[in-house]
């Protein structure tokens, strides 16, 4: 039978250095290898796009989704990924990436790997000025899609919060989120060669003018961290999320099975969130 739902994990860092919304490598790695185990298919955001549109898609299927962009995707997911043959979606935020060679990632002998910093100290690094410390590369995106790896889509170019720059200021506000989603767009297909229509939200944050600049700037899946499973009958322009957990197999494989049961998740999903 095809699937009814459609979980959409939600990961940030993968990495060794302990910190806000982090996953060592060792939970990750048992995560991933589960799923491949158990038989997931880890979608592409084309075929969930299918799914909402009513195609199907088989009964044990997942998204796995990466907000940022950070090095650690590189040095540690990657690999993981390439290993147990899987595929990851990444929503870059477009203006924090740069330039230079491939750096080294796990899985390449005793070849040393390059530090990867805290969310905390990331963060000070960015203001800093410093996101080549933090954050993936051009040259290691474009390795990790023909890779198969990840597939690349919109978090913005700035990951600003209009609504805070702007309070009460609706019109100076859409004309900023414009700018940015064009930036955003700009930048990828001139990376990548193509741009899609999905677009994660900074932070979550969402109101109806942003839906609207969203949408009028060509983007038609718009997605969220707010918790629960996507249907057929989810808005594209609301798509909820699942926050993964730095927690072992015991965490995990209950939660993935129970997600997999409509109206269990959906109970399961509202409970959490309260």
């Amino acid at each position: 039978m095809p699937a009814s739902v459609v979980p959409v994990l939600m990961y940030h860092h993968v990495s060794p250095t302990p910190g806000l919304i982090t996953v060592s490598p060792a939970h990750f790695a048992a995560q991933m290898r589960w799923l491949k185990r158990q038989g997931y298919t880890t979608l592409k955001l084309d075929a969930l796009a299918g799914f909402l549109a009513g195609e199907p898609v088989p009964a044990k299927s997942v998204v796995v989704s990466f907000d940022d962009g950070y090095l650690d995707n590189w040095v540690y997911a990657h690999p993981v990924l390439e290993q147990y043959g899987l595929h990851a979606v990444l929503f870059l935020i477009t203006r924090w990436l740069g330039e230079g060679p491939l750096r080294p990632h796990a899985g390449q002998g005793n070849t040393p790997l390059p530090a990867c910093l805290s969310h905390h100290a990331g963060k000070t690094a960015i203001d800093a000025g410093q996101t080549d410390l933090v954050m993936m590369r051009w040259s290691e995106v474009l390795a990790a899609r023909d890779a198969g790896t990840f597939e690349f889509h919109s978090h913005t170019h700035t990951h600003n919060r209009w609504d805070k720059i702007y309070p009460g200021d609706a019109d100076n506000k859409s004309k900023a989120l414009a700018h940015d989603l064009a930036s955003s767009r700009n930048l990828l297909t001139e990376r990548l060669g193509e741009v899609s229509s999905h677009l994660c939200w900074p932070q979550g944050y969402y109101d109806d003018d942003y839906i609207r600049v969203a949408e009028a700037a060509g983007f038609r899946h718009l997605y969220t961290t707010e918790p629960g499973v996507v249907g057929a009958d989810s808005m594209a322009s609301r798509l909820p999320r699942i926050v993964v957990k730095d927690r072992g197999l015991g965490w995990f494989a209950p939660r993935m099975w129970a997600y997999r049961q409509p109206a269990l998740a959906r109970w399961y999903l509202g409970r959490k969130s309260r």
